[in-house]
């Protein structure tokens, strides 16, 4: 594997070549990735930014990695390129503008988040994740933030820990095999109606108006999104 990374400056009204043409002009950082795997053939690489479109077996990805990425570059005003062929490997590219102000804002050290200014009393909280990086990472900045944590890799199982173990309140990811953040989120309302609920959601997960009434978390999110989020929700429930 190599990873590359770049400045491509177009100044005036040039664009860097290979952008698409609704790219604005001006000067971009190029982040290129390239492998040497077994690349994808026309019709995988047409779609491999889809939400939800996945190679891999039931519960082995949710198809959202490539998306969420595609999703957040477009935010930025960027763009995520795909170059692959079959039995030629892959280079993905992720081209993101570049803010001159910006630049030298960055050049002052940056002041340190103010996670205590929304910080809660500890709370036993069951988070829900089925990626086990994903749930490790927040399980540990949960903890860092004086929490008691409950670990579940899915709906079901979360279930089964709250029918053994009360807790003050469940953060479960949205996209998991067998049943869905939000399946799950419907189903405790029925079961604990009072139990406070954050609902974590990547880019375009959710359809419009899906999951409004839920308090969401979007990925990805540092440690003080998550204590403002939860100082919110539990401000909320009283």
């Amino acid at each position: 594997m190599r990873i590359a990374a770049e400045a491509d400056t177009a100044p005036g009204l040039r664009r860097p070549p290979g952008l698409a043409p609704e790219a604005p002009p001006g000067s971009y950082l190029r982040i290129a990735v390239t492998d040497s795997g077994t690349g994808m053939d026309a019709a995988t690489l047409a779609r491999a930014t889809e939400p939800f479109f996945t190679t891999k077996g039931p519960g082995k990805g949710s198809g959202l990695g490539l998306s969420m990425v595609h999703g957040l570059a477009a935010q930025s005003g960027g763009q995520l390129r795909i170059l692959s062929e079959a039995g030629a490997g892959t280079t993905v590219e992720l081209w993101l503008p570049v803010d001159a102000g910006a630049v030298a804002a960055a050049a002052e050290p940056p002041a340190p988040p103010a996670v205590e200014a929304v910080a809660t009393r500890p709370l036993h909280i069951l988070l829900v994740d089925d990626d086990p990086l994903i749930q490790a990472g927040t399980a540990a900045m949960l903890e860092d933030l004086g929490h008691h944590v409950l670990v579940a890799a899915s709906g079901a199982a979360a279930l089964e820990t709250l029918a053994r173990e009360p807790c003050e309140l469940l953060v479960t990811d949205f996209a998991m095999p067998g049943m869905t953040g939000l399946e799950l989120a419907q189903e405790v309302r029925r079961r604990w109606p009072g139990l406070p609920m954050i609902l974590a959601t990547g880019f375009a997960e959710l359809l419009p108006g899906e999951g409004d009434d839920l308090p969401r978390l979007a990925k990805p999110y540092r440690q003080e999104d998550l204590a403002a989020t939860i100082a919110q929700v539990m401000r909320r429930a009283g």
